[in-house]
């Protein structure tokens, strides 16, 4: 394996893409919940300073990421994905694992909490790239092109869904199968897996009672408008009064606890409402133009795992994204997947920042972007 040497610095519109959702998100975590915050904890500024410590923490992340020479966090992917498995594992066991909101899904250090399945994204999609990278030659057999990688997706998937976490498990297989086939994986495993895949989705789905009424919600929210249809139907109000140019900067109502924790999975909702169409329509221009920026980093690499690393973590950051807003504004049922850079969570935030410095490192590799 050839060494590359770095030719250029850090790509710049990268990094100043992610400073702008960062301040928009800072911003808009404290205007949506500052009034349960007060409510609550007696202090409105409670989210909003542990997100600028999470952020603190994964600026750091970044910048650290950035400096290591790519090469050695490649030589360090087994250590990385072991440590991701055995969080996972660990989060499964009683007395260790936190539960919130029915899913075994953190485990607590002090004050804060860590969810090891956001880490366990950006460790799936380093170890997937160093093994497509490795077994290049021998991507279009079944066997070691797909069959392994498919395997150990599954794996991870089902380590996720035991606490259950369908949202983040559906994003890390999303990410991990994309980047098998544009990597040139045979076609028509991926009709054959596709079909498992929806079957196995239904089943999913059939298994748990909550999911069946996320669902029925989505398809009619106003069959149970108090229950498992509220949170839609309040997004939807959050969003439609805001029109073109939005009720102004912390002006939302639906914060007013009426939008169940706007500061989390639903916090576009409130930029709807308060930033307008107009202000909807910049967030999601940023995501375009990162992903956008992402995508040409990927293309320009001159290393195959760097390449697939880069296009890992575009996917990894457009489909959590697409989610999130398809959820939001109905398209999708509801699925607890946050906004990357401006929901509030640590894990989440800090995993993110964390991956734009490996794709930042990524870009110093790359010919003239």
């Amino acid at each position: 394996m050839k060494l590359l040497k770095r030719g250029r610095l850090p790509d710049l519109t990268i990094f100043v893409l992610v400073l702008l959702l960062l301040v928009i998100g800072m911003l808009m975590v404290y205007s949506s919940s500052h009034v349960w915050a007060e409510y609550k904890y007696g202090d409105p500024y409670y989210f909003l300073k542990r997100q600028l410590l999470f952020a603190a923490l994964g600026i750091v992340a970044m910048a650290m990421f950035v400096s290591i020479p790519i090469y050695a966090i490649r030589k360090h992917v087994h250590t990385i994905f072991f440590a991701c498995i055995v969080l996972l594992i660990l989060v499964l066991i009683p007395g260790i694992g936190l539960v919130r909101g029915g899913a075994q899904s953190w485990i607590g250090v002090g004050a804060f909490s860590i969810q090891p399945a956001e880490f366990m994204k950006l460790g799936l999609i380093l170890f997937l790239a160093h093994y497509l990278a490795t077994n290049e030659r021998y991507i279009q057999t079944f066997f070691r092109g797909f069959f392994i990688p498919l395997l150990l997706i599954l794996f991870c998937f089902g380590l996720i869904m035991l606490q259950p976490d369908l949202g983040t498990g559906v994003v890390l297989v999303l990410t991990s199968v994309l980047m098998l086939f544009i990597a040139g994986a045979t076609f028509r495993y991926f009709v054959f897996l596709s079909l498992l895949g929806l079957i196995g989705f239904a089943a999913l789905i059939v298994s748990a009672p909550y999911r069946i009424n996320r669902i029925t919600a989505f398809l009619n929210p106003w069959d149970d408008p108090l229950g498992d249809g509220f949170q839609i139907i309040q997004s939807l109000y959050a969003i439609g009064p805001g029109k073109l140019m939005g009720l102004g900067y912390g002006n939302s109502l639906q914060k007013y606890f009426y939008l169940p924790e706007p500061q989390t999975d639903f916090i576009f909702a409130i930029i709807g409402e308060e930033l307008g169409f107009l202000g909807g329509t910049f967030v999601i221009l940023l995501f375009y133009l990162l992903c956008r920026r992402g995508i040409r980093v990927a293309y320009l690499s001159l290393d195959p795992f760097l390449r697939y690393a880069a296009i890992g973590i575009v996917l990894m950051v457009t489909i959590q994204f697409m989610i999130n807003i398809s959820v939001v504004i109905g398209l999708i049922p509801i699925t607890g997947i946050t906004l990357p850079f401006l929901s509030y969570g640590g894990s989440s935030l800090t995993l993110t920042l964390a991956s734009m410095g490996i794709l930042l490192n990524i870009s110093t590799y790359t010919k003239n972007v």
